[in-house]
């Protein structure tokens, strides 16, 4: 709990924020009431308390599982939602305030899968959406990132309009890519979540090439939108990751998967940050998305007439804990255990929990 911020504060509400029971013996001039009130030396009153609580704060980075792509030359799998209090989240977002955790109390950590690949190559196979991660515990107000959005898959049949990114019109941390629409036109990808990533992009039917083409967008990416391919321009990539230096050094996470197209001859590399790929050969096969980055899944090619090759999963989400050190509690369980200069850091690869 919090101090009240105006009026009466008892020395009972402080003993209690401290962790005593309410009866306690205490003194205002006592080490834990000065560090409470943050007041180190002179003059202390019980106004200087006001709003304050006895909690620490704590880094993290949130990322969801990646969506997966569609099949055949569907769009690619967006990448997990991405928030963080240690450097820009995704989306554009600042940096989050850190997390204020009560001393002895267990806070649970969920590590959400990648989108799952439909496992079928026709017209009609679809993607799956990424799984959320999060952090929640007492008295935090849970963090969330959604999980990415799948990628946009054909319709029955290839004269209708073709289902855009995004897993039945709900948004993803980062937005699917959409696949193709009818001819000449484009069909908006998938939408993000605010503060957590960008849109997938669109996918278009090109008939001013030789041959015709059906293009299908890039995933959206924790730093960018999807790419759609132009008449004069053959790449599809997925939208740009993020770094971030809270496990230590920089590392990119949460790139969106790259789309797929009909014929040969293009390029759809993978994204740097776990966004998968796409290939650029005959029937080529999409490139899943990289565990532990979030990032969504590379989508297969389809050489018409000819054989389709499945959507690939996105990659998981992972969570990152960052605190001083000296207020570290040694408690945890399913994270990897690390340090950088004057503080410890918790990777968890999977779910798990820790005691602050």
């Amino acid at each position: 709990m919090t101090l009240p911020a105006s009026g009466q504060i008892t020395l009972n509400q402080v003993n209690v924020e401290l962790g005593l029971t309410a009866t306690a013996q205490i003194g205002m001039n006592d080490s834990a009431v000065r560090t409470l009130f943050g007041i180190a030396s002179g003059e202390i009153e019980m106004s200087d308390g006001y709003g304050k609580a006895n909690t620490t704060p704590y880094h993290f980075l949130v990322i969801a599982g990646g969506g997966s792509s569609a099949t055949m030359f569907g769009g690619g799998g967006g990448a997990g939602g991405y928030r963080t209090s240690y450097s820009t989240s995704g989306g554009g977002a600042s940096a989050e305030t850190q997390m204020g955790l009560t001393a002895g109390s267990t806070y649970t950590v969920t590590v959400g899968a990648g989108g799952a690949a439909w496992g079928s190559a026709s017209y009609d196979s679809r993607s799956n959406t990424g799984a959320n991660s999060s952090i929640s515990g007492s008295g935090l107000t849970t963090i969330t990132s959604v999980g990415g959005g799948g990628g946009g898959w054909m319709g029955n049949g290839e004269t209708n309009e073709f289902i855009k990114g995004g897993n039945a019109g709900t948004a993803g941390g980062s937005g699917g890519g959409s696949s193709s629409g009818t001819v000449n036109t484009s069909l908006a990808g998938g939408t993000p979540t605010s503060g957590q990533g960008y849109a997938g992009g669109p996918g278009i039917f090109i008939t001013n090439v030789s041959p015709s083409c059906r293009a299908s967008g890039g995933g959206g990416g924790a730093g960018g939108a999807g790419i759609t391919r132009s008449a004069s321009a053959n790449t599809i990539t997925g939208g740009l990751g993020l770094a971030s230096s809270i496990s230590g050094s920089s590392v990119t996470r949460a790139s969106g998967g790259a789309g797929g197209q009909e014929r040969t001859n293009y390029t759809s590399p993978a994204r740097p940050g776990g966004g998968g790929g796409s290939t650029g050969t005959t029937f080529g096969v999409g490139t899943a998305g990289t565990a532990n980055t979030g990032g969504g899944g590379g989508a297969g090619s389809y050489n018409s007439p000819g054989t389709a090759k499945n959507g690939t999963s996105g990659g998981s989400g992972v969570v990152v804990v960052r605190v001083a050190t000296s207020v570290y509690s040694g408690t945890q369980s399913g994270a990897s255990v690390s340090t950088s200069g004057s503080d410890t850091i918790l990777r968890y690869n999977s779910s798990g929990s820790f005691v602050a």
